[in-house]
């Protein structure tokens, strides 16, 4: 059986032809926005602004990475006629606002990456505290639909006042492909602080706080096991059937936890990237009694969580550099010439504000005397420090059997033994540059009876 996975990130639109019963990929296409799509002006997925803290999409180009990467599809011969089912994902946090045509009413979307709105987050905090987070799954945030709504609403009343619907990215993509309103998928829906996790609907209360009708304005709420929408007429165009299953897309990284295979509880994934992301599968609703890890719904059913570190990758280039050595000693040569422990001597890279746990950019905070170590000391110190907050962080959620490792860094031998030793798990790693698609895609093929 052949589906299809779409993945609509921040730089780009992904798409692979996924054959479920091998479990591997047989075609796949890509839309980078910058390159593919000038005209939206967005070479990095998002439109310049002088203020840094605003980022915001033409929602148009969305839909237009969509159509474009079908077709690329297509016309790389890939089996479009066999395809049995869709499902996808796209960033998360990224809204859409329609008037009641169905016509754009917000002309640009804020994605991810906006932190544009502190003064909300602040309002939002002061009325309802850590409950926000014991409700919603996550405390409030800049780049959720709830802040984002608030300040729409405010700024731009009588755009807020147009506007019939409001979409996440993933629900609008859902949309066009079905040619009907879709739902909210349970894992994105999470991620807005508008959605209750304990009733799995929207928390009036909350809703009637951040704007005035906005719960009227959501779409409804996609359980999993709901009988799936279906492919429009329009999209034959591109060799796909029609009335074919559309899954409704979910988030990029509950896309992930599936695409990982880790969408039961007993496996974690860490993400070894720029930041380093950790997430896992829960069967029930509890927050991090800490406040720093969010939890989102699982698309398969139950939850799952997150937790983000922003000191990761690029913290460990900033150690390398500083110890004038390559890669290969780093990854390997460094852990031959020490033990698991370190002697004790640990160490905590701070380069970036950090926010698990929250953290000032101090620089190296350690145990020893930094200067006079040795490289290889430092380097470990330096990755023991960064497995054992991980860990610590996400004791919460319980133990796991196995710890997937994906991400430029899953290739480092030495990484991948503290992570083994810390979190005395089984350690395999994964090719995680198709994840979220292939989540998508492996969603898609439950759809069908």
């Amino acid at each position: 059986m052949l589906t299809i996975g779409i993945d609509s990130s921040t730089q780009g639109t992904k798409a692979v032809v996924y054959d479920v019963d091998a479990a591997k990929v047989v075609a796949s296409a890509a839309v980078n926005y910058g390159r593919d799509l000038p005209e939206f002006g967005s070479p990095d997925g998002f439109l310049p602004n002088a203020d840094t803290r605003v980022r915001r999409a033409n929602p148009e180009m969305w839909v237009r990475g969509l159509e474009l990467v079908l077709s690329r599809l297509r016309d790389s011969g890939a089996p479009m006629g066999e395809i049995a089912a869709i499902g996808g994902d796209a960033q998360q946090h990224a809204t859409v606002c329609l008037d009641a045509d169905g016509n754009f009413s917000r002309r640009e979307s804020p994605i991810w990456m906006d932190s544009s709105t502190t003064a909300e987050v602040a309002v939002l905090d002061a009325r309802f505290g850590k409950s926000l987070a014991s409700r919603t799954g996550s405390p409030a945030i800049e780049r959720f639909v709830a802040a984002q709504m608030m300040k729409f609403a405010r700024e731009e009343p009588e755009a807020y006042a147009r506007t019939a619907r409001v979409h996440l990215l993933s629900s609008f993509l859902t949309s066009v492909l079905a040619g009907e309103d879709a739902p909210v998928d349970i894992g994105d829906g999470a991620g807005m602080n508008l959605l209750n996790l304990q009733t799995l609907e929207w928390d009036e209360e909350i809703c009637a706080f951040v704007a005035n009708g906005l719960i009227g304005k959501l779409p409804r709420v996609h359980l999993p096991g709901v009988t799936p929408l279906r492919l429009a007429e329009r999209f034959a165009e591109y060799g796909l059937r029609p009335g074919i299953p559309v899954a409704p897309f979910t988030g990029d990284n509950p896309a992930s936890l599936v695409g990982c295979g880790a969408e039961k509880p007993g496996t974690a994934v860490v993400s070894l990237g720029t930041s380093d992301t950790f997430f896992a599968a829960m069967n029930e609703f509890r927050t991090d009694p800490d406040g720093y890890g969010h939890v989102f719904g699982n698309p398969v059913g139950g939850f799952m969580s997150l937790a983000c570190f922003k000191n990761g990758s690029l913290a460990r280039d900033c150690v390398r550099r500083e110890c004038g050595v390559d890669w290969k000693f780093f990854d390997e040569t460094a852990f031959s010439l020490t033990e698991a422990g370190n002697g004790g001597r640990r160490a905590f890279p701070y380069f970036e504000t950090e926010i698990t746990p929250k953290h000032e950019a101090t620089g190296i905070e350690a145990n020893f005397d930094w200067a006079s170590a040795p490289a290889e000391t430092k380097i470990r110190a330096i990755v023991e420090g960064q497995m054992s907050n991980i860990r610590e962080r996400t004791r919460w959620i319980g133990d796991f059997d196995t710890i997937c490792v994906t991400g430029g860094a899953s290739r480092s031998k030495g990484i991948l033994s503290v992570i083994a030793d810390v979190f005395g798990a089984k350690v395999k790693t994964l090719d995680a540059t198709d994840s979220a698609a292939i989540g998508g895609a492996r969603l898609a093929a439950l759809q069908i009876a």
